[in-house]
Formats: structure tokens, sequence, C-alpha cells
């Protein structure tokens, strides 16, 4: 039979390799078990670390274990470990 409409190939999407497709999923399943922060954005936390010592602030954008913390001195980064809430 032939058809009266031919799908338009543009429209189809790229075509994906099967090793990226495994590639993303293994990433998925990985980013589940690391390990996540418990603070959110704007939550007021103190900061105690032997190198960047210690800073009040608040919390500007956090990535994996990565915080970034605004402080009135300047804008330092800590491990979420290190970080407490305020009193």
């Amino acid at each position: 039979m032939v058809k009266a409409h031919v799908q338009d190939l543009a429209s189809m999407g790229r075509p994906v390799r099967l090793s990226t497709l495994v590639h993303r999923a293994c990433g998925r399943v990985l980013a589940a078990f690391r390990p996540r922060c418990p603070y959110r954005v704007g939550d007021a936390v103190v900061g105690d670390d032997p190198f960047n010592g210690r800073h009040e602030g608040i919390i500007m954008s956090h990535r994996g274990p990565a915080v970034e913390l605004g402080a009135a001195a300047g804008v330092f980064f800590y491990d979420h470990r290190h970080l407490r809430r305020q009193d």
C-alpha cells in the first residue's frame, strides 16, 4: 500500500546511540546514591571549616555536596557536611 502522507524526518528528532542511552541511565542511577544537601537556597546557616573558617550566611546555591554561602565577608564554598543551622 502507498501512504498518502509521509512523515517529515526533521520532526522525528535526532537518532540516539544505544551507548548514549545506557550512559544517561547509569548517570541517573548513580545520581540517586550521591549525597544530597539537606539545606535549601535561602536557609540561614553557619559554616565551620578549617580552611575557610567560620562564617554565618545564607545559602545562595548548591550543586551536589558543594554549597555557595553568601556571608557579610563575601562568598564562600563549603561542603554541606560542614554546615549547621543557626541557633
